[in-house]
Protein backbone atom coordinates (compact mmCIF):
# COMPACT_ATOMS: atom_id res chain seq x y z
CA UNK A 1 0.00 0.00 0.00
CA UNK A 2 1.42 3.40 -0.98
CA UNK A 3 1.99 5.87 1.84
CA UNK A 4 -0.16 8.99 2.03
CA UNK A 5 2.20 11.86 1.24
CA UNK A 6 1.65 14.92 3.42
CA UNK A 7 2.89 18.51 3.16
CA UNK A 8 2.86 20.56 6.37
CA UNK A 9 2.24 24.30 5.96
CA UNK A 10 2.56 26.05 9.33
CA UNK A 11 4.53 29.16 10.25
CA UNK A 12 5.20 28.20 13.88
CA UNK A 13 8.19 25.85 14.09
CA UNK A 14 7.11 24.20 17.35
CA UNK A 15 3.58 23.53 16.10
CA UNK A 16 4.99 22.18 12.84
CA UNK A 17 7.39 19.92 14.74
CA UNK A 18 4.52 18.65 16.87
CA UNK A 19 2.40 17.67 13.88
CA UNK A 20 5.43 16.11 12.19
CA UNK A 21 6.15 13.98 15.27
CA UNK A 22 2.52 12.85 15.48
CA UNK A 23 2.37 11.93 11.81
CA UNK A 24 5.70 10.08 12.02
CA UNK A 25 4.10 7.61 14.39
CA UNK A 26 1.28 6.71 12.01
CA UNK A 27 1.61 3.83 9.54
CA UNK A 28 1.46 4.56 5.80
CA UNK A 29 1.61 8.34 6.30
CA UNK A 30 4.74 10.24 5.27
CA UNK A 31 5.63 13.93 5.66
CA UNK A 32 7.38 14.80 2.39
CA UNK A 33 7.87 18.57 2.87
CA UNK A 34 7.29 21.50 5.21
CA UNK A 35 6.39 25.10 4.39
CA UNK A 36 6.59 28.18 6.59
CA UNK A 37 4.05 30.25 4.62
CA UNK A 38 1.49 30.01 1.83
CA UNK A 39 3.90 31.02 -0.91
CA UNK A 40 6.36 28.27 -0.04
CA UNK A 41 3.46 25.82 0.26
CA UNK A 42 2.47 26.56 -3.34
CA UNK A 43 6.04 26.06 -4.53
CA UNK A 44 6.31 22.74 -2.70
CA UNK A 45 2.93 21.52 -3.95
CA UNK A 46 4.11 22.17 -7.51
CA UNK A 47 7.36 20.31 -6.86
CA UNK A 48 6.20 17.44 -4.63
CA UNK A 49 2.53 16.90 -5.58
CA UNK A 50 1.58 15.57 -2.14
CA UNK A 51 -1.69 13.78 -1.51
CA UNK A 52 -2.62 15.99 1.45
CA UNK A 53 -1.67 19.49 2.58
CA UNK A 54 -2.18 20.30 6.26
CA UNK A 55 -2.61 24.05 5.94
CA UNK A 56 -2.60 26.69 8.68
CA UNK A 57 -4.94 29.62 7.96
CA UNK A 58 -3.04 32.49 9.56
CA UNK A 59 0.29 32.75 7.76
CA UNK A 60 2.13 35.86 6.59
CA UNK A 61 2.28 36.81 2.91
CA UNK A 62 -0.01 34.36 1.11
CA UNK A 63 -2.37 33.11 3.81
CA UNK A 64 -3.78 29.62 4.09
CA UNK A 65 -7.11 30.37 2.43
CA UNK A 66 -5.47 32.05 -0.58
CA UNK A 67 -3.07 29.13 -0.96
CA UNK A 68 -5.93 26.64 -0.61
CA UNK A 69 -7.96 28.35 -3.33
CA UNK A 70 -5.03 28.24 -5.74
CA UNK A 71 -4.23 24.59 -4.94
CA UNK A 72 -7.87 23.59 -5.51
CA UNK A 73 -7.82 25.42 -8.85
CA UNK A 74 -4.41 24.34 -10.18
CA UNK A 75 -3.85 20.94 -8.54
CA UNK A 76 -7.30 19.42 -7.88
CA UNK A 77 -5.76 16.04 -6.99
CA UNK A 78 -4.01 17.64 -4.01
CA UNK A 79 -6.45 17.85 -1.10
CA UNK A 80 -6.18 20.48 1.62
CA UNK A 81 -7.05 20.06 5.29
CA UNK A 82 -7.20 23.37 7.11
CA UNK A 83 -5.60 23.59 10.56
CA UNK A 84 -7.16 26.24 12.76
CA UNK A 85 -7.89 27.32 16.31
CA UNK A 86 -11.17 28.86 15.16
CA UNK A 87 -14.31 26.76 15.49
CA UNK A 88 -16.90 29.26 14.28
CA UNK A 89 -18.99 28.60 11.19
CA UNK A 90 -17.73 31.63 9.28
CA UNK A 91 -14.15 30.35 9.18
CA UNK A 92 -15.31 26.87 8.17
CA UNK A 93 -17.48 28.13 5.31
CA UNK A 94 -14.67 30.36 4.04
CA UNK A 95 -12.33 27.35 4.02
CA UNK A 96 -14.83 25.13 2.20
CA UNK A 97 -15.52 27.86 -0.36
CA UNK A 98 -11.78 28.11 -0.97
CA UNK A 99 -11.73 24.40 -1.81
CA UNK A 100 -10.58 22.78 1.44
CA UNK A 101 -11.60 19.15 1.88
CA UNK A 102 -11.20 19.11 5.64
CA UNK A 103 -11.17 21.40 8.67
CA UNK A 104 -9.27 20.22 11.73
CA UNK A 105 -8.97 22.05 15.04
CA UNK A 106 -5.39 22.33 16.29
CA UNK A 107 -6.28 20.87 19.67
CA UNK A 108 -7.41 17.61 18.02
CA UNK A 109 -5.92 14.35 19.28
CA UNK A 110 -3.71 11.97 17.34
CA UNK A 111 -6.60 9.64 16.51
CA UNK A 112 -8.61 12.49 14.99
CA UNK A 113 -5.58 13.71 13.03
CA UNK A 114 -5.16 10.26 11.54
CA UNK A 115 -8.88 9.97 10.80
CA UNK A 116 -8.90 13.35 9.03
CA UNK A 117 -5.86 12.56 6.86
CA UNK A 118 -7.11 9.12 5.85
CA UNK A 119 -10.67 10.29 5.19
CA UNK A 120 -9.63 13.20 2.98
CA UNK A 121 -7.03 11.06 1.17
CA UNK A 122 -9.86 8.63 0.37
CA UNK A 123 -11.88 11.43 -1.22
CA UNK A 124 -14.18 12.24 1.70
CA UNK A 125 -14.66 15.52 3.53
CA UNK A 126 -13.69 15.71 7.20
CA UNK A 127 -14.81 18.29 9.77
CA UNK A 128 -13.83 18.17 13.44
CA UNK A 129 -16.84 17.13 15.57
CA UNK A 130 -17.41 20.63 17.07
CA UNK A 131 -17.33 22.02 13.52
CA UNK A 132 -19.75 19.37 12.26
CA UNK A 133 -22.22 20.40 14.95
CA UNK A 134 -22.09 24.03 13.87
CA UNK A 135 -22.41 23.19 10.18
CA UNK A 136 -25.45 21.01 10.93
CA UNK A 137 -27.00 23.83 12.94
CA UNK A 138 -26.39 26.13 9.98
CA UNK A 139 -28.11 23.62 7.75
CA UNK A 140 -31.11 23.53 10.09
CA UNK A 141 -31.31 27.32 9.91
CA UNK A 142 -31.22 27.21 6.11
CA UNK A 143 -33.76 24.39 6.03
CA UNK A 144 -36.20 26.60 7.95
CA UNK A 145 -36.49 28.92 4.92
CA UNK A 146 -39.83 28.84 3.09
CA UNK A 147 -40.13 26.06 0.51
CA UNK A 148 -40.45 28.63 -2.27
CA UNK A 149 -36.98 29.94 -1.42
CA UNK A 150 -35.47 26.46 -1.61
CA UNK A 151 -37.18 25.77 -4.92
CA UNK A 152 -35.97 29.11 -6.24
CA UNK A 153 -32.38 28.16 -5.48
CA UNK A 154 -32.87 24.78 -7.17
CA UNK A 155 -33.91 26.41 -10.41
CA UNK A 156 -30.58 28.26 -10.43
CA UNK A 157 -28.71 25.02 -11.09
CA UNK A 158 -27.82 24.25 -14.68
CA UNK A 159 -28.61 20.78 -16.10
CA UNK A 160 -24.91 19.87 -15.83
CA UNK A 161 -24.79 21.01 -12.20
CA UNK A 162 -27.84 18.87 -11.46
CA UNK A 163 -26.04 15.87 -12.99
CA UNK A 164 -22.95 16.54 -10.88
CA UNK A 165 -25.07 16.99 -7.75
CA UNK A 166 -26.89 13.71 -8.32
CA UNK A 167 -23.60 11.83 -8.76
CA UNK A 168 -22.08 13.51 -5.70
CA UNK A 169 -24.94 12.49 -3.44
CA UNK A 170 -24.82 8.99 -4.95
CA UNK A 171 -21.32 8.70 -3.49
CA UNK A 172 -19.27 9.03 -6.68
CA UNK A 173 -15.76 10.43 -6.40
CA UNK A 174 -14.61 13.42 -8.44
CA UNK A 175 -12.68 11.07 -10.74
CA UNK A 176 -15.73 8.84 -11.27
CA UNK A 177 -17.96 11.82 -12.02
CA UNK A 178 -15.47 13.18 -14.54
CA UNK A 179 -15.26 9.80 -16.27
CA UNK A 180 -19.04 9.36 -16.41
CA UNK A 181 -19.71 12.86 -17.73
CA UNK A 182 -16.67 13.06 -19.98
CA UNK A 183 -15.24 16.14 -18.24
CA UNK A 184 -12.03 16.84 -16.34
CA UNK A 185 -11.71 16.48 -12.58
CA UNK A 186 -10.96 20.20 -12.38
CA UNK A 187 -14.27 20.95 -14.12
CA UNK A 188 -16.09 18.66 -11.67
CA UNK A 189 -14.48 20.52 -8.76
CA UNK A 190 -15.61 23.82 -10.28
CA UNK A 191 -19.19 22.57 -10.67
CA UNK A 192 -19.20 21.34 -7.07
CA UNK A 193 -18.02 24.72 -5.75
CA UNK A 194 -20.65 26.52 -7.82
CA UNK A 195 -23.39 24.16 -6.62
CA UNK A 196 -22.46 24.75 -2.98
CA UNK A 197 -22.32 28.50 -3.50
CA UNK A 198 -25.69 28.69 -5.29
CA UNK A 199 -27.45 26.46 -2.78
CA UNK A 200 -25.58 27.95 0.19
CA UNK A 201 -24.86 24.43 1.41
CA UNK A 202 -21.19 23.69 2.05
CA UNK A 203 -21.02 20.08 3.22
CA UNK A 204 -21.90 16.76 1.59
CA UNK A 205 -24.50 15.64 4.18
CA UNK A 206 -26.33 18.92 3.59
CA UNK A 207 -26.27 18.36 -0.18
CA UNK A 208 -27.65 14.85 0.30
CA UNK A 209 -30.56 16.12 2.41
CA UNK A 210 -31.22 18.90 -0.07
CA UNK A 211 -31.24 16.49 -3.03
CA UNK A 212 -33.64 14.18 -1.19
CA UNK A 213 -36.00 17.09 -0.44
CA UNK A 214 -35.93 18.21 -4.06
CA UNK A 215 -36.46 14.72 -5.49
CA UNK A 216 -33.00 14.70 -7.12
CA UNK A 217 -31.95 11.54 -5.27
CA UNK A 218 -33.54 8.49 -3.70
Amino acid sequence: MCAIRVLLAEDHALVRAGFRALLAGLPDIEVVAEAVDGRQALELVAAQRPDIVLMDIAMSGVNGLEATERIAREWPDVRVVILSMHANEEYVLRALRAGARGYLLKDAGISELELAVRAVAAGDTYLSPPISKQVIEGYVRRASLPLADAQGRATQLTPRQREVLQLLVAGCTVKEIGRRLGISEKTVETHRSQIMERLQIYDLPGLVRYALRQGLAE
